[in-house]
C-alpha cells in the first residue's frame, strides 16, 4: 500500500505538469492572437487572468479581459472611414444579431444604406439601420460630425439634410454621450508589439520549467517501475 501510494503521488505531480504546460500554451496563443492582431483595424488587446488554484484547474482557471482603450488613431483617404477617439462601439446588425465594433470602414450600397465591409447595417441610436435619403453623387458630401450625427448635401436645394446618428455604445449597449467622432480616419489595434513580447518570456520560462519537472518526474517513475521489476 506504502509503494501504491508513492507511485500515485508521482503521477499527480506529472498531471500537475502537464495541465501547467497546456495552460502556458493556450497563454501563448492569446499573446499571439494579439500580436497577430496589431495591424487590424479595431481590435482590442486580450489580457490573460489566471485565477488561484490553476495547478488543479489547468486551463479552466484562465480567462481573459479585453482591454478597451482607444487604439492608434490614423488618417484615411475614405470619407466613410469612422473611428472613435474614446471608449465605445459602433452597432452592426449581422444574420447572428446585434454585433459590436470599433472597426468603422464603412460603405453605401446603391440603394443608400450604411454598411460594415461585411454587408451589415451600420445601426443608428434608434436602433434601426441607417439609411441616407439619397445617394450622393461624391461619398464627400457625407458628412459626419463629432458626436456621431450623419448629413449629406441636398444639391437640389443647397442644404445638409440629416440622415441619423450613429448608435455608439459602451460594451453594456449603453448609449455613450461623447464618443469624439473622426471622420475620414482608421483606428487601429490597441497592441503594444513589444510589450507582447516581452509576456512572451516570463511564459516560455513557466513553460520549460514545467516541462523540466515532468521529465524528472517521469524519469523517477520509470526507475521505481525498474526496480519493481528487477525485485519479482
Amino acid at each position: 500500500m506504502q509503494l501504491n501510494g508513492g507511485v500515485r503521488f508521482c503521477e499527480q505531480g506529472m498531471k500537475a505538469s502537464i495541465r501547467a504546460m497546456h495552460l502556458q500554451s493556450e497563454v501563448l496563443g492569446m499573446i499571439n492572437q494579439n500580436i497577430i492582431g496589431f495591424d487590424k483595424v479595431g481590435y482590442q488587446r486580450k489580457q490573460p487572468v489566471v485565477s488561484s488554484f490553476t495547478e488543479y484547474l489547468g486551463i479552466h482557471g484562465l480567462s481573459n479581459v479585453v482591454d478597451d482603450s482607444p487604439g492608434r488613431i490614423i488618417t484615411s483617404r475614405n470619407p466613410l472611414d469612422i473611428a472613435i477617439a474614446n471608449k465605445g462601439y459602433f452597432q452592426v446588425l449581422t444574420p447572428q444579431g446585434v454585433k459590436l465594433t470599433r472597426d468603422g470602414r464603412f460603405k453605401l450600397d446603391k440603394d443608400g444604406n450604411l454598411l460594415s465591409l461585411e454587408d451589415h447595417s451600420v445601426l443608428s441610436d434608434a436602433g434601426i439601420p441607417i439609411r441616407l435619403p439619397f445617394v450622393p453623387d461624391n461619398v464627400e458630401e457625407v458628412k459626419v460630425d463629432g458626436k456621431g450625427k450623419i448629413t449629406v448635401y441636398d444639391k437640389n436645394n443647397y442644404e445638409m439634410v440629416e440622415s441619423g446618428h450613429l448608435g455608439i455604445v459602451d460594451a453594456n449597449g449603453m448609449a455613450v454621450l461623447n464618443p469624439d467622432v473622426k471622420q475620414g480616419y482608421n483606428e487601429c489595434s490597441n497592441v503594444l508589439i513589444q510589450n507582447e513580447f516581452l509576456e512572451i518570456k516570463p511564459v516560455v520560462r513557466n513553460f520549460e520549467a514545467n516541462r523540466q519537472i515532468f521529465m524528472m518526474q517521469n524519469n523517477n517513475l520509470q526507475k521505481v517501475i525498474q526496480q519493481l521489476g528487477s525485485n519479482a
